[in-house]
């Protein structure tokens, strides 16, 4: 590992013992049978019953653990070992059906030989690849003819903007294409535990939209739909509100800049 591989995956251990017990996560209303998916995955994704679905990037594995319930057959890949602890744990006790794999994705063809109906990540993952046309042909490996590829994400250009706990408006401040050295965050707390602390520092790339798709398309993927959306998965600024329907938007604004986007790719026959 790199010393950037080395120090996120610092950071993401630190984070997964800060997560799992948050709010925002709800492993407690997950035990009691609460999905972690939105609805925006089930409708994308489709009927998962009985179809062979690797989620990349699964943190402690609560998406996972949904998608098995919902009839999918599952493995779950991430490169934090706390994580990948804790998902076989909370998996174990539930007895959920769901396999779970701690690698770092780029190594995962030399430990998992399978193909999948379903390749699916979401919300935040891509900010830790260094490299997305790797990234498009891990996908492409690992897909069957006709099987499809979800992602769910963070939409670029609403991470150009500063959005620091004290920000008041939309202001840009970084940069929108990518850079092959990752910028180097400094926080205090956790995404999901404002009241958390947390010791070490991460590195994230930034990546465009053209990045995105057209690593799909080099690993000959078809796009299938992109869709960009009005709201968020969390308060990415300090100004949006939280819907009753889960989602964070402007205040008194529906509509303004993307804020997210969800796409669906095809591997060829």
């Amino acid at each position: 590992m790199n010393k950037y591989t080395k120090g996120n995956l610092a950071h993401w251990n630190e984070l997964a013992l800060i997560n799992v017990k948050s709010d925002s996560y709800n492993l407690s209303g997950f035990k009691k049978g609460k999905s972690s998916l939105k609805p925006i995955e089930i409708e994308e994704v489709g009927d998962v019953s009985g179809k062979k679905l690797l989620h990349l990037q699964c943190h402690f594995g609560l998406d996972s653990m949904s998608w098995a319930n919902l009839g999918a057959k599952v493995t779950g890949v991430d490169f934090s070992d706390k994580a990948i602890e804790l998902a076989k744990a909370i998996s174990e006790e539930l007895k959920i059906d769901c396999r779970f794999i701690c690698c770092n994705i780029y190594e995962l063809p030399k430990v998992l030989k399978e193909k999948f109906d379903i390749v699916f990540t979401s919300y935040g993952v891509l900010c830790w690849l260094p490299d997305l046309k790797k990234w498009g042909k891990l996908i492409a490996h690992f897909l069957k003819p006709g099987g499809s590829f979800h992602l769910l994400e963070t939409h670029p250009f609403n991470n150009v903007f500063e959005n620091e706990r004290k920000t008041k408006y939309l202001k840009v401040r970084y940069p929108y294409f990518h850079s092959p050295k990752p910028k180097k965050w400094e926080s205090d707390n956790s995404y999901a535990d404002p009241n958390a602390k947390v010791v070490n520092p991460s590195y994230e790339w930034t990546h465009s939209l053209g990045d995105i798709i057209n690593a799909l398309i080099e690993a000959n993927l078809k796009i299938e739909f992109l869709h960009e959306h009005p709201f968020c998965f969390h308060d990415h600024y300090p100004f949006l509100k939280k819907g009753k329907d889960g989602w964070w938007r402007f205040k008194g604004k529906k509509e303004t800049i993307p804020l997210m986007f969800s796409l669906k790719a095809t591997k060829r026959k």
